[in-house]
């Protein structure tokens, strides 16, 4: 006889785990950059456009038939489909997009860990700029210490996952995103305070077209998609959880909305110590650990600011750590029948291992030909596989398979089951079934240069 399945305790509970999947390190420096590298408000504008028109409806999808089939990602697609081979494929796609993000995720993470440490150490004290800059570049070529702190990491996880969906996620969601949110708002409070935040305000909020190019259109769509956890088997896995009486399509907007709004205030905190003392925006992890530690070094209260803006940092990655490993763990419980325990240290082991490659990177220690072989060490590599190609191709798959594949009355049944947004289904259905596929697939086109719309669109 099988176990009844874990529910979620309140709609509460997975409103903040949900919100803190999607609340992930992109958060904090995939959109500041890319506000910065696309010209800001304008930029802003299409990301709170595309999160309502593809990143919400793609959502409600996921977690719909989560909650329909009551199964982890690849039981879904084999309940739905009817053991349909074709579809269980996606189903295992999902899984190991979520496996694949962790083997890096726990690497970075990893850094959060290390740069709380170096902050209470006041490593900064007495060094030149270029001497705290240089401390990262330090860090990402040693092997042994990026080992360690993903290793330290990866136990935090599993003292969350192994406890339960209730016990564990639901109650450490409830307060590592509540702390999250208080974080973010005192450092958005501080950044009142700074020389800089009437120019980064404006930045932000005020639109300007000469530095947005065509292409920056799609990057906003595909950032609206990636920042809600979409394409990765946390949706599916969490509306697996959520009981029938959820109203799913107002909870998915919520969650939307909480969304975007720590990602423009994510952007208040850092733009105004970057326009503070007089620098510009810097691609992806650089702008964390390479200049924001120069910039906080030349604050008043440094010590605290860096220490409270790294606690951020590694809350806001282990909500959605958390919520990629129950990915992994749930499948193991229901397709070998283990216990949650048993297959929250398994994933574990499985993660650690993978991760190791990534954790290496820096140093050429495994894989020294990598770079010479491919063009970018192992690290890009995987990061470029599943942004390129694996979580755009689950996006775009899932969307055909509520769209087109399931039957229109069955999945209408589902959306308005418990929902009082039960008129908005044609809506719904029409952008799952044609526009999210469409957007999706030319986002897979831009991406893998088969088109280039900055050369098409001028």
């Amino acid at each position: 006889m099988n176990k009844a399945r874990e529910h979620w305790g309140s709609t509460f509970g997975f409103i903040m785990a949900a919100a803190g999947s999607a609340i992930g390190l992109g958060t904090l420096w995939q959109f500041p950059y890319m506000v910065g590298h696309n010209g800001g408000g304008l930029f802003v504008l299409l990301f709170l456009f595309f999160t309502v028109i593809l990143g919400v409806p793609l959502f409600i999808a996921e977690v719909l038939i989560g909650r329909k089939a009551e199964k982890a990602a690849v039981g879904i697609f084999r309940v739905l489909s009817n053991d349909s081979p074709k579809w269980n494929m996606l189903g295992w796609l999902s899984v190991l997009s979520a496996f694949l993000i962790l083997s890096y995720y726990m690497v970075v993470s990893g850094w959060g860990l290390n740069y709380i440490f170096l902050s209470i150490s006041q490593f900064n004290l007495g060094k030149s700029p270029q001497e705290i800059s240089d401390v990262f570049n330090i860090l990402f070529k040693s092997s042994q210490i990026n080992v360690f702190w993903c290793f330290i990491f990866i136990l935090i996880n599993i003292a969350v996952v192994y406890q339960g969906v209730r016990k564990g996620i639901e109650h450490w969601a409830k307060l590592l995103t509540t702390a999250l949110l208080i974080i973010l708002l005192l450092l958005l409070f501080y950044s009142f305070t700074l020389d800089g935040f009437s120019e980064a305000f404006k930045f932000v909020f005020y639109p300007t077209l000469h530095k947005l190019k065509p292409s920056a259109v799609l990057e906003a769509l595909g950032l609206a998609f990636f920042t809600l956890s979409l394409g990765q088997g946390v949706m599916l896995t969490y509306g697996s959880y959520i009981k029938k009486t959820e109203d799913i399509p107002k909870t998915a907007c919520i969650i939307g909305l909480m969304n975007v709004i720590v990602s423009i205030f994510a952007a208040l905190v850092i733009f105004p110590v970057i326009f503070t003392f007089g620098f510009q925006p810097e691609e992806g992890f650089g702008l964390i650990f390479r200049i924001l530690p120069v910039l906080f070094a030349k604050l008043p209260g440094s010590l605290i600011i860096s220490t409270i803006f790294f606690i951020l940092l590694v809350f806001t990655a282990l909500t959605s750590s958390v919520a990629l490993m129950e990915v992994i763990v749930a499948n193991l419980m229901e397709i070998f029948s283990w216990t949650r325990k048993k297959s929250t240290l398994v994933s574990a082991a499985a993660i650690f291992i993978a991760a190791i490659p990534c954790a290496l990177s820096g140093s050429g220690a495994l894989f020294p030909d990598w770079v010479t072989m491919y063009g970018k060490n192992y690290f890009e590599t995987i990061v470029d596989l599943l942004f390129q190609w694996m979580i755009p191709i689950c996006g775009f798959f899932i969307s055909i398979f509520v769209g087109w594949y399931l039957k229109k009355e069955m999945v209408k049944e589902e959306f308005k089951l418990g929902s009082t947004w039960g008129g908005l289904f044609s809506l719904w259905l029409f952008f799952i079934r044609w526009i999210a596929p469409l957007a999706i697939f030319v986002i897979i086109l831009q991406r893998t240069g088969v088109i280039n719309l900055d050369l098409i669109i001028k």
